[in-house]
């Protein structure tokens, strides 16, 4: 199983699975985690990674009590999938 990496200097949230990457971008202040762009390999696409990688920020959101803006269309999916993440989701 791959890891899902909070990769702090580049701002994003990322799997890597044979030398590619999969990834959510996001914009961390004191009270928010905007994310704001997701990006699958499209050789990788279809195989649930993109929601790996959006869980992650999504938990790592939740642990230091943070609201999460879902600006990318992946991420406002996600939300509406997984409906228990909805009281952190700042709109």
């Amino acid at each position: 199983m791959n890891e899902v990496l909070n990769d702090i200097k580049d701002s994003r949230f990322v799997m890597e699975i044979n030398g590619l990457e999969v990834y959510v971008l996001y914009v961390e202040d004191k009270e928010t985690l905007d994310l704001y762009s997701t990006y699958t390999p499209p050789q990788l696409r279809g195989q649930g990674l993109a929601e790996k990688v959006v869980l992650a920020a999504f938990e790592y959101a939740k642990e230091k009590n943070l609201k999460v803006i879902p600006s990318c269309w992946y991420a406002e999916k996600f939300v509406k999938k997984h409906t228990e993440y909805q009281n952190i989701v700042s709109r």
